[in-house]
């Protein structure tokens, strides 16, 4: 994104140290000077109305703390903010995901990968078949009234997610 918006500033956060050493060294790589990047705990973002746009790819349902993150995320948008959330297409119900071509594959990374991750650390343990309903709902609890789901031709993997900051 950086690259392709060259005009504008990104900024990324991650618990890993290891993580955002390897994003500084891809970005020094690549000669982009329009992104920072910072071993932060999203349940510690303080920022207040400060980006037009926020986006998280595959990694909300495995936060310990994720509706603290959401809230997060909405005090952190400028008003009229967009966050953008990429997230397994699944229902929040069991039985709506049995005919899902992905659901077995959901449901053995969730309990072998994502639930652990969470709870490890004292969390939810959502997992990855948290699902739409649960999405939105806790989209809704974060204080985001205007939320859509949009999918993408080709991908039966992923929801998008697109929610705005009144």
């Amino acid at each position: 994104m950086a690259q392709a918006f060259p005009n504008s500033r990104f900024g990324g956060y991650d618990l890993s140290d290891d993580a955002i050493t390897a994003a500084r060294t891809e970005a020094q790589l690549w000669g982009l000077d329009n992104v920072r990047f910072e071993a932060k705990d999203a349940t510690r973002l303080e920022e207040r109305d400060h980006y037009q746009l926020i986006t998280a790819f595959d990694v909300i349902h495995d936060l310990a703390h994720p509706a603290e993150v959401l809230q997060n995320i909405y005090r952190a948008l400028e008003p009229g903010g967009t966050f953008l959330m990429l997230d397994p297409a699944a229902s929040s119900h069991l039985h709506e995901n049995l005919g899902h071509p992905m659901g077995p594959f959901l449901y053995t990374v969730s309990s072998m990968h994502c639930m652990t991750v969470s709870l490890e650390q004292g969390g939810m343990g959502l997992g990855t078949a948290w699902g739409e309903q649960s999405a939105r709902r806790m989209l809704a609890e974060a204080g985001f009234a205007e939320v859509e789901v949009e999918h993408v031709e080709g991908d039966i993997f992923n929801n998008y997610f697109i929610a705005r900051k009144g």
